[in-house]
């Protein structure tokens, strides 16, 4: 199955492919294959300077290695534009990973070139690189490094409060790689996480200056579409290579990606894909439209009027931009470029966000979960005074619950909110000016008497 997949792109390409190797064993699974098209290995000649290395683990414990070129002067645009080469070896030990290295060099003389290469923090076989690649530079990737540590953050099942807390200035830091911002972090982790915990969180990366360096020459912009372009593309690899029971309806499904998209300037809605589901295609804009149409006219039908007229206002946030971070049996984290919210899937579906609990209607989040997985709003995902028929408008629901001291917390909370966002999108001089404001403004109204928390 893979090899007629390969084989199509081999018809589709216009010359035939730089290097493919495979091997089957009698099992019969893919023992081994590296793959390179001559246009990619086009792109490397042109950007060798940073190689980005990503690894994709599959249920068997194979392991698919990608290599994508980055650096600021690749300003290709798509998921994979970055790609220059698929390899499996056919043991990751240091003998198979050399092996596979040395394939990769014997193809793309350019690699001599190679300054640096990035790695993620579970990477052991550090020699077999340095012995491969001896005048390159092996760091960890910004990338990988925040993975990790946004990871770790949801394992270690921190209070709500710092959990958010936490996971904002980690998205701060990714956006802005400040040394502020780092230091920041660094201090936040140093306070709130357990010390007994704390070596599991390697804070340290966060002070290695080598790490950001590159993120740090990044504007705001461009560290924001640069991770989300990483993202989709690891979300894809994961999704057709990690779930499938075999390395080669792995490679099927990711060269079907491939054959699909051949330019790939796809948007990152079409990355998207329920866990678990293990088709070979991924979602056309056709396919998506028909399921964003159909999430619409079930609100319509389910909810009431003024309901349906606010979900449907999260939904088009969700058409805009949405973002599936990580999944679970249980939960789906979630984040439209914005803070991230757990949602609880399971009828009636929760989120953790102020508008789910303010209005205990279904959020953007929980939309953008249903068009994820290509579902529509049920009955039960309502509460009863929302159903249609049970109200007509928002004032007969929310007369009877709404009070003076919600409606201060809402002010208050959609005001902290503005203030935050002003206090988080500005550089590091402008954040300590405001800041400083904002310090003297709550010290002046209240007194220096009781120190407020800003």
């Amino acid at each position: 199955m893979a090899l007629t997949m390969l084989n199509g792109l081999l018809v589709e390409d216009l010359s035939p492919p730089r290097l493919l190797l495979h091997q089957v064993s009698e099992t019969p699974q893919l023992d081994s294959l590296n793959y390179q098209s001559c246009f990619m290995q086009g792109i490397f000649a042109n950007f060798p300077e940073i190689l980005f290395i990503h690894r994709t683990y599959n249920p068997r414990g194979k392991v698919l290695y990608t290599f994508l070129v980055d650096g600021p002067r690749v300003q290709l645009q798509g998921p994979l534009s970055q790609a220059v080469y698929f390899a499996i070896p056919a043991k990751e030990n240091a003998e198979g990973v050399a092996q596979m290295l040395q394939v990769f060099k014997k193809f793309n003389p350019a690699w001599e070139r190679i300054c640096t290469i990035l790695v993620d923090p579970y990477f052991v076989l550090l020699p077999t690189l340095a012995m491969e690649f001896p005048i390159a530079e092996v760091l960890l990737s910004a990338f990988h490094v925040c993975k990790f540590l946004q990871g770790k953050f949801y394992q270690l099942s921190l209070e709500q409060r710092v959990e958010t807390l936490l996971l904002t200035s980690l998205q701060n830091t990714m956006c802005s790689a400040t040394t502020g911002n780092l230091r920041r972090l660094h201090s936040l982790l140093s306070s709130y996480i357990p010390p007994a915990l704390l070596p599991e969180l390697h804070s340290h990366w966060l002070l290695n200056d080598r790490i950001w360096l590159a993120p740090r020459s990044r504007s705001q912009a461009q560290s924001s579409r640069y991770f989300q372009s990483l993202e989709v593309t690891t979300r894809i690899l994961s999704q057709s290579f990690g779930t499938a029971p075999s390395e080669k309806q792995g490679i099927a499904s990711l060269f079907c990606y491939i054959q699909q998209n051949p330019g790939d300037k796809a948007s990152s809605s079409l990355a998207l894909r329920p866990p678990n589901h293990h088709t070979t295609s991924d979602v056309s804009p056709k396919v998506q439209q028909l399921v964003e149409a159909s999430i619409q006219h079930s609100l319509n039908a389910i909810c009431t009027a003024p309901a349906a007229q606010l979900c449907l206002a999260e939904f088009a946030v969700v058409q805009k931009s949405v973002h599936l971070i990580g999944s679970g049996s249980e939960k789906m984290n979630i984040q439209i470029l914005e803070d991230t919210h757990k949602v609880q899937p399971q009828p009636p579906a929760s989120c953790s966000c102020y508008f789910h609990q303010a209005f205990h209607l279904p959020c953007r989040h929980i939309l953008a979960m249903l068009s994820a997985r290509h579902q529509v709003l049920q009955p039960d995902m309502l509460q009863t005074q929302w159903t249609a028929g049970c109200a007509t408008g928002l004032d007969s629901i929310l007369d009877s619950k709404w009070d003076e001291a919600l409606d201060k917390h809402l002010a208050v909370t959609l005001l902290t909110e503005e203030v935050r966002q002003l206090l988080q999108h500005c550089s590091e001089d402008e954040f300590e000016r405001r800041f400083s404001t904002l310090r003297e403004l709550a010290d002046s109204w209240i007194g220096p008497y009781e120190q407020v928390q800003l």
